[in-house]
């Protein structure tokens, strides 16, 4: 009983805690300058992926047993896995509960008036969207294949995944296509009556709400860790189904507030933003302390992953997105829950 009350109150917690942090990360943006889309990439996904990338290091680093070695590594996996799923079909499914639809800018759609019985149509930019889900599937297919081979000094190709994440850091910071503005931002939960927030303020709410975001995110996956023993479920098994589940949760949610807001652009930024962090540091810290060697069901979420973006990518690039296209993607991580199953 107490492990269902401590989930429970985990959970309340990351998801009070997200709203503070989508509050705080957005006036960060402003006083950093930022492009308003690298506030999502950026700003909010490594707040939000902290959880994820911590599980893998304390795994991998400070886990002598080959049962930690395969946590860290499945949780390496199972990140990417359940954000190109079911993060972005609850993106797509709370869209479509709002009745909402989406259309990609430049597109024939985009000339069509904002419909009238669910709030407005959100226009987004399909170039970027496709350009985001080609980063990280070029990194996460040689991600994958170095799973499938061995040979001397593999580890240290760990520190390319390091490298390339810098690059796209890099290239995301000096996108300055659309500035962060303040206008029609709700004011700073900590300073409630400014309109314009102290920037000590601001860090200090960014700070602190993620740090609750880590600890409300660590208790859940404890809990969700005594679960997997007492269903029978291994150490893999455990790390790619129920951790990333828990951990993914702070970019879910934040994703979902800002769905609710109307920002359906920045929730589908921290998803993609979360997802190259994903690819990347834990990939190389799991490189650098582990055999990284894949065994049947780390392969099958690698497959499933790969069809998720590939499918995500010819969305965007044919100007084809929809709310409904979007929540589909969950089909694939059905999918690969039942591939357990027979693995």
């Amino acid at each position: 009983m107490l492990h269902v009350v401590l989930l429970i109150s985990s959970a309340v917690a990351i998801y009070v805690a997200c709203e503070w942090f989508v509050n705080a990360v957005e006036w960060l943006g402003v006083e950093l300058r930022l492009g308003r889309i690298a506030v999502g990439t950026l700003l909010a996904a490594m707040g939000t992926a902290l959880p994820e990338s911590v599980v893998t290091f304390v795994a991998v680093v400070f886990g002598h047993s080959r049962r930690s070695h395969d946590i860290g590594v499945g949780a390496a996996m199972g990140g990417p896995l359940v954000l190109s799923t079911i993060a972005y079909a609850l993106v797509g499914f709370s869209l479509l509960s709002r009745r909402r639809s989406l259309y990609l800018s430049g597109s024939a759609e985009e000339k069509r008036p904002p419909r009238s019985h669910g709030g407005e149509d959100a226009a987004l930019d399909g170039r970027r969207l496709a350009r985001d889900q080609r980063w990280f599937l070029a990194v996460f297919v040689f991600k994958v294949a170095l799973g499938l081979v061995a040979f001397a000094y593999k580890r240290w190709l760990g520190i390319a995944f390091f490298a390339a994440y810098a690059v796209y850091f890099a290239g995301e910071l000096a996108d300055r296509s659309a500035a962060a503005d303040s206008a029609g931002l709700e004011r700073l939960r900590l300073q409630p009556r400014a309109a314009t927030p102290a920037p000590v303020l601001i860090a200090v709410q960014t700070v602190a709400s993620a740090a609750v975001i880590f600890g409300a995110s660590q208790l859940f996956v404890r809990q969700l860790e005594w679960a997997g023993p007492a269903l029978g479920l291994s150490a893999t098994v455990t790390a790619l189904l129920l951790s990333p589940i828990a951990t993914e949760l702070p970019e879910t949610m934040t994703a979902l507030l800002w769905v609710r807001q109307g920002k359906t652009e920045l929730a589908l930024a921290n998803i993609s933003g979360a997802m190259m962090i994903q690819a990347t540091v834990p990939s190389g810290l799991g490189l650098l302390f582990t055999s990284w060697h894949f065994d049947a069901p780390l392969v099958a979420s690698g497959v499933i992953t790969m069809a998720a973006i590939v499918y995500l990518l010819v969305t965007f690039h044919s100007a084809r997105l929809s709310a409904a296209r979007l929540a589909a993607v969950a089909t694939l991580y059905a999918v690969f829950a039942a591939s357990l199953v027979v693995l």
